[in-house]
């Protein structure tokens, strides 16, 4: 239970919430109502959503660590976007991206996912290509007609870094800068220290049989915690007090979302996860230290804080606690198929017990994300049945109502945008 001020009264609130009130009372053009089944099997909706959503918007593709020195680079194949992306640290430190398409032909220039290079050779004809991608080498050339070497360079794509994560935006012509599409989730997480909890990782990639909201879905609502995580994390999110893992603080964004999530201070662990626990624990801390966290991270300032997710639309998850952080990235395919890859960072362990604690870290994460992925494939299996035409959704469930109206908003073209109650009087953000 939290205090909140309110024109210089006091009111009750409990996990975030006044008493009495829903979270989706905050944001009344959301609507109460069902979700539409169709969503997650129509072609033509996921076709709006490549052309209106993917290749229009801001997306991750990697972190700088990949890129430590000039001439590192690594390819992302985005299915979505029909294409795929060189990112590559050029010469003079900057990051560069690329479409991965020879000039000549349109062969791949790019065959390796990663690798080092001071020139990219289409291995096609050996076109060559600089770091910075202009055209360098062109076997034969006295046999080509009026040949523009400098109008031949690979195709720019438009890139930018944000708290150490790199972004593309395929759009020839971006509307907003990464800055502006991240807005506040990107300045309110200033400060986190993503750089120092990057030096370890664990990562799991797969390609499921599901629509890509189906799978976002599954990660961006905590109603299912007590029941399909009973085994892997019993406890870790409930207590008596909140038996159903309530959320202690859920905020929306034009496009973007966070809820900042309950952990049991009570909690029992078993023998082994009290030693990791003493190390540095994955889920649940008791000794965190609420004056050095960014104002993004746990913004109720509520001791019986675990973790925080943060949405950023369409496609990328970067969850926040003290110790470390996880991100997942649901890359679609097809209508019904999608790349989830889901990646576990942690800073360099400088004693023995700390590499237990997060190699059992790593074990946990994977036990847990398991049970969350056995959901996907069943759902989309009967999904197409057209046996229900729409889903109610609970309380808990705000931000997938809200990513669902943020899609709706963008395939049919109008302008997104996020109301919200501030002294009773509802405001608009465009």
């Amino acid at each position: 239970m939290t205090a909140m001020a309110t024109n210089g009264s006091t009111t009750t609130v409990t996990n975030g919430k006044a008493n009495g009130t829903k979270w989706h009372d905050k944001y009344p053009h959301l609507g109460k109502g069902p979700l539409p089944a169709n969503v997650f099997i129509s072609e033509e909706q996921f076709q709006l959503e490549r052309e209106r959503i993917f290749k229009k918007v801001w997306l991750n593709v990697g972190r700088v660590e990949q890129l430590p020195k000039p001439g590192d680079y690594f390819v992302q194949d985005l299915a979505m976007c029909q294409t795929s992306i060189i990112v590559v640290r050029a010469k003079d430190g900057n990051i560069h991206a690329f479409h991965n398409i020879c000039s000549h032909r349109g062969n791949k220039v790019v065959w390796d996912n990663q690798g080092t290079c001071q020139v990219f050779t289409c291995k096609f004809h050996n076109w060559s290509y600089a770091l910075d991608g202009k055209l360098r080498y062109v076997p034969d050339e006295e046999s080509f007609f009026d040949l523009k070497k400098d109008e031949l360079g690979l195709t720019p794509v438009a890139v930018d870094v944000w708290e150490g994560f790199i972004f593309i935006n395929v759009d020839p012509s971006p509307q907003e800068t990464l800055s502006e599409y991240l807005g506040e989730v990107g300045t309110s997480l200033h400060g986190y220290p993503f750089a120092e909890f990057s030096t370890t990782s664990a990562s799991w990639t797969t390609e499921v049989k599901a629509n890509w909201k189906v799978v976002k879905d599954a990660f961006q609502e905590i109603y299912h915690v007590p029941f399909l995580h009973r085994r892997s994390v019993p406890d870790s999110f409930t207590s008596k007090a909140n038996p159903y893992a309530h959320a202690l603080h859920m905020q929306l964004f034009p496009r973007h979302a966070r809820a900042s999530l309950f952990g049991n201070a009570d909690l029992k662990p078993s023998p082994v996860a009290a030693l990791a626990f003493r190390y540095g624990a994955f889920l649940i801390r008791q000794d965190f230290s609420l004056g050095n966290l960014p104002a993004g991270v746990n913004p109720l300032r509520d001791k019986t804080w675990t973790l925080d997710l943060n949405t950023i639309f369409p496609c990328f998850f970067v969850d926040v606690s003290e110790g470390s952080y996880f991100t997942h990235q649901f890359w679609p395919v097809a209508v019904d198929r999608t790349v989830w890859t889901s990646t576990q960072y942690f800073p360099r362990a400088k004693t023995p017990g700390q590499r237990f604690s997060q190699e059992y870290g790593h074990v946990l994460f994977r036990d847990v994300i398991l049970e969350d992925g056995r959901t996907f494939e069943e759902s989309q299996s009967v999904l197409s049945s057209g046996a229900k035409k729409s889903f109610v959704l609970h309380d808990e469930e705000l931000l997938v109502r809200h990513s669902h109206h943020v899609v709706e908003q963008m395939i049919t073209g109008h302008p997104v945008e996020t109301m919200f109650l501030t002294n009773g009087k509802e405001t608009a953000h465009a």
